[in-house]
């Protein structure tokens, strides 16, 4: 088969490694990259050299007539993008969220049917073997679950600009938070019903509107409880800034990761696991415990490009083999509904409930 052209917009942290990915990848052709003062990327042009650049998404989508389109721009566009490219015939990778709203997103997950496109939403850690283990060991806990997730990020310098930037149109426990809201879902296969939510603006460099430390709870129909909590800037703490695991009747299991090798401003340690601790809660009959914890290391896992490699495979494998990817848009939904509830109950003080 020819090779899939794709355009990429937004060529930043993530977007850039995309590019990489889809450069790598034998049935992909780069075929474009857009972004605001491309012209003054001296990087892009010696790492892609001959591949077409625009400032202009519109002429970009009309100059380069891609087969897939690539979304990696500021939040606020990634609606009004997406719906540019599937109008011009073209599948969509696109980070997340998928849109501002549940409704948008739907009706974007709607177009994307009608027009038969596939729509493949950014959700890194589903290609992620430790994280796939890890939701693995989860549903075997047992029910209720209580889920413990956190991710906070002590941001100094170009990257406190880029999370001052991400602020004017998303808060931390909503960009972030799909990713870990959506793990919570996976282990369940429960329904959120309700969502409580606290936000707390601790410097004046960010809006009045705006929130750079919050932090969430959600409740399922099986009795399973989550939560999650994510704070941006310089005054962030480095102490248990990296949190996930989860508890049932049977025992635990956590992602083991030492804080000590990476800061919490490293993009790698946002996905790495390092090992993973499998909790057995069995007592014999003098009450000590009857098995000793696991410890699975992660050793070998893969970095963060290997990771969007392999994104980029999957989507690779939805064009060419028609894969049926609703369940996967449908979950992404799922995840950014709990988040957006969680941003309704910071701003309302109320508890959401979720139909």
């Amino acid at each position: 088969m020819s090779k899939v052209r794709v355009l990429v917009v937004g060529v930043g942290g993530m977007g850039l490694s995309h590019a990489r990915a889809y450069a790598a990848n034998q049935g992909f052709e780069l075929a474009g990259l857009c972004s605001r003062g491309i012209d003054k990327r001296e990087d892009l042009a010696k790492e892609f050299p001959g591949v077409a650049k625009f400032s202009d998404y519109a002429e970009a989508l009309a100059e380069v007539k891609p087969d897939a389109v690539s979304i990696n721009t500021w939040p606020d566009t990634h609606a009004q993008y997406a719906r540019m490219a599937l109008e011009a015939g073209a599948h969509i990778f696109i980070e997340k969220p998928l849109a501002d709203t549940v409704a948008e997103a739907r009706a974007i997950a709607a177009l994307a049917k009608a027009k038969k496109r596939k729509l493949v939403i950014g959700y890194i850690l589903r290609v992620h073997p430790s994280w796939v283990k890890f939701v693995e060991l989860g549903k075997t806990l047992g029910k209720p679950l209580v889920m413990r997730m956190n991710l906070n990020q002590q941001s100094s310098g170009p990257q406190w600009q880029v999370h001052k930037h991400l602020m004017d149109s998303i808060s931390p426990i909503v960009d972030c938070g799909v990713h870990y809201v959506d793990v919570m879902c996976q282990v369940t296969g429960a329904k959120p019903v309700s969502v409580h939510a606290m936000g707390v603006r601790l410097t004046p460099e960010v809006s009045e509107a705006m929130y750079n430390y919050g932090q969430l709870q959600v409740k399922f129909d099986d009795g399973s409880i989550g939560w999650y909590e994510a704070g941006w800037g310089p005054m962030m703490s480095e102490t248990a800034f990296f949190v996930k695991d989860m508890i049932g009747p049977k025992g635990s299991v956590s992602i083991a990761m030492d804080e000590g090798k990476a800061g919490s401003s490293d993009v790698d340690s946002h996905t790495k696991t390092s090992a993973l601790r499998l909790h057995h809660a069995a007592l014999k009959a003098d009450g000590t415990f009857a098995r000793a914890d696991d410890v699975i290391s992660m050793a070998d896992e893969p970095g963060h490009q290997e990771l969007c490699n392999r994104e980029q495979a999957m989507f690779l494998d939805a064009i060419v083999n028609d894969r049926n990817l609703d369940a996967h848009v449908e979950d992404a939904i799922r995840s950014l509904q709990i988040v957006l509830a969680a941003d309704q109950s910071v701003r309302s003080g109320e508890v959401v409930r979720i139909s």
